[in-house]
């Protein structure tokens, strides 16, 4: 094929692939979002740290099966067009006729595993972070009214009645235990100013009192104060808290290859490696096995001049729907029983052997065109 049809499909193979992927994840990632983080979360500002958390592994995820329909939907573009059958009376071979869809397909390979290596890890763990702060109420936005919180292990209960500001509260009592001190503390104001700082929190608490009582002791001793500051450990200016564990899918390429599990010794973080392994390793690679699946069978199914459109258009969703019964395959069948990652690779073999078979069919085998032979000359008289 020229090289400029080959640049010009690909280029319409590849924006195609582009509006898919954008259409599918953005509203998916969105709605997922909001019936994940409650509407506490969104005026906490944990939609966007949740967003980056969750974008990335989506787009990786859902790539391969953008860029098959794609190659479907163009594929089936020109057979109804008849522009196949134009390539054809070109003696070009249905191999030419895949190179625009294996250059658009290789690259999405190339970024798919950018993406599930690099990238993704990188950000994942910010969503398990959100999700941190709003199991643990860390978020002083997210907090309502009229609850009781409890923080430092039950080590510190904070109560409040109503907010003037998205940072000033009314109507503060806290109880708190001192282990440095050894003393218990109940503390009541008129108004409570939450404050960020790089290291947390501090609550500057105006106009109240303070009831102390020794552990051991008997005689609570009282005092009142103008403004009294507490540090507490809540999400401040330099980002979200810090969980104390980490997830295999925020490793990135080379510690999560040198972190495999002893599977006699952690058999469910072994299965819950081999479930992520698979995806990372599997789930780019159905960019190219896809694109080549969708040749086969819009060539297949479709008459070159055209005819048969309509069971063309059909055969674009057998594209999907390998890909989520691959996906499925990857996410809850390893994670049940590493052993059945051979299911899944067998299932991408195949994909990819249907896809060559349905291809070399449709190959012409152009004879080679006989020279005319010179009739001989008979010689005159």
């Amino acid at each position: 094929m020229p090289r400029l049809l080959t640049l010009y499909l690909a280029k319409r193979i590849a924006l195609t692939a582009m509006l898919i992927e954008t259409t599918l994840c953005v509203p998916l990632v969105m709605t997922s979002l909001f019936q994940t983080l409650p509407a506490a979360a969104v005026r906490g500002g944990l939609l966007v740290p949740a967003l980056l958390g969750t974008l990335p592994t989506v787009l990786y995820l859902a790539l391969p099966m953008a860029v098959g329909v794609a190659v479907a939907l163009e594929f089936s573009r020109m057979s109804s067009d008849g522009m196949i059958a134009v390539l054809y009376s070109l003696r070009l071979s249905v191999w030419s006729l895949c190179a625009p869809a294996i250059v658009v397909a290789c690259a999405a390979v190339g970024i798919g595993y950018w993406l599930s290596s690099f990238f993704a890890p990188s950000y994942v763990g910010q969503m398990h972070d959100v999700i941190y702060v709003i199991r643990n109420s860390l978020n002083h936005r997210m907090l309502e009214p009229a609850h009781f919180y409890t923080f430092d292990k039950g080590a510190r209960t904070l109560y409040f009645q109503r907010w003037r500001s998205s940072d000033v509260a009314s109507g503060m009592f806290i109880h708190q235990f001192s282990t440095e001190k050894n003393e218990e503390q109940i503390i009541n104001a008129d108004e409570a100013e939450f404050r960020r700082n790089e290291q947390g929190v501090v609550i500057v608490l105006n106009h109240g009192s303070i009831e102390t009582l020794p552990d051991g002791g008997s005689s609570i001793r009282n005092a009142n104060f103008e403004q009294y500051a507490i540090p507490v450990d809540m999400q401040g200016a330099g980002g979200l808290p810090k969980r104390d564990w980490r997830g295999v899918f925020e490793l990135p390429f080379g510690e999560f290859f040198a972190s495999i599990p002893i599977a006699a010794w952690d058999p469910r973080g072994y299965a819950e490696w081999m479930s992520e392994a698979t995806k990372r390793c599997a789930i780019p690679l159905l960019a190219l096995s896809h694109s080549l699946l969708a040749v086969g069978l819009v060539l297949t199914v479709s008459a070159a001049t055209g005819r048969g459109s309509a069971a063309t258009t059909s055969m674009i969703l057998i594209i999907p729907l390998i890909h989520v019964a691959i996906l499925v395959g990857s996410e809850s069948l390893v994670r049940q029983n590493p052993r059945l990652v051979i299911v899944v690779a067998l299932a991408i073999v195949a994909e990819f052997i249907t896809a060559l078979f349905l291809i070399w069919r449709q190959n012409a085998d152009f004879p080679k065109v006989k020279e005319p032979v010179a009739a001989p000359a008979f010689a005159s008289g």
